[in-house]
């Protein structure tokens, strides 16, 4: 499925929603006794690889004696049972931060994918490519830079999961949030400037602009 955005980059503006606010049926993997060096996480009875565990998710962690509480990026899978692990940075290009020390940790992997997946469609379909538009020649792996569409995606997964917990909880300050957010998702997409390499030779040949759904050819 195509991504514009991973969990990660939804940490970085609402952390609560991988604390208490995460959705119990996307957590994908859960346990305790694990450990943290440096960073490195290792939970000898894990299974991460089959859990699809993947590098730019989050991680919940929490110690017994309070040290760790918090939710940190994953870095890589390293193994099944170990993970590489950091404070969440401003560009992931940056070397790991390790969180402290500990052992004894139980942690909490959930996930937001399904919800930027459909996002992702949404804005295909916006755009008029592929998948969004199945008919259209161009595809999403056309787009030369996705990087534009992270920010417009960050925002309407997080639009998106208030308003699920809305639902549930019938909270207008959950109502509030998701409105505030689809709000950024729609200026986001609108200062959107999608460069087009029809030709895979890696040089733009068309453009679509978010404002006004607009085809410019180079």
């Amino acid at each position: 499925m195509v991504s514009f955005s991973n969990d990660s980059d939804i940490l970085k503006y609402e952390p609560i929603l991988f604390g208490e606010l995460h959705l119990p049926q996307q957590v994908i993997a859960t346990g305790t006794g694990g450990t943290v060096s440096g960073t490195t996480f290792t939970a000898s009875e894990a299974d991460f690889v089959s859990a699809q565990v993947s590098r730019g998710g989050v991680i919940y962690l929490q110690s017994t004696d309070g040290a760790l509480d918090g939710a940190y990026e994953i870095i890589s899978v390293d193994s099944a049972t170990q993970l590489s692990v950091s404070v969440i940075r401003p560009d992931s290009a940056l070397a790991g931060v390790a969180p402290p020390a500990g052992t004894d940790i139980s942690y909490r992997i959930s996930t937001f994918g399904p919800q930027a997946n459909e996002i992702a469609f949404q804005l295909t379909e916006y755009f008029g490519i592929s998948p969004g538009n199945p008919l259209s020649d161009i595809d999403a792996a056309d787009i030369l830079d996705t990087d534009v569409l992270k920010r417009a995606s960050v925002f309407a997964v997080i639009s998106t999961v208030y308003a699920m917990l809305a639902s549930k909880a019938k909270d207008e300050n959950f109502w509030r949030k998701s409105m505030y957010y689809q709000k950024l998702f729609a200026r986001a997409r609108e200062r959107c400037r999608l460069s087009i390499d029809i030709g895979a030779e890696g040089v733009a040949d068309i453009t679509k602009i978010g404002a006004s759904g607009q085809l410019v050819r180079d």
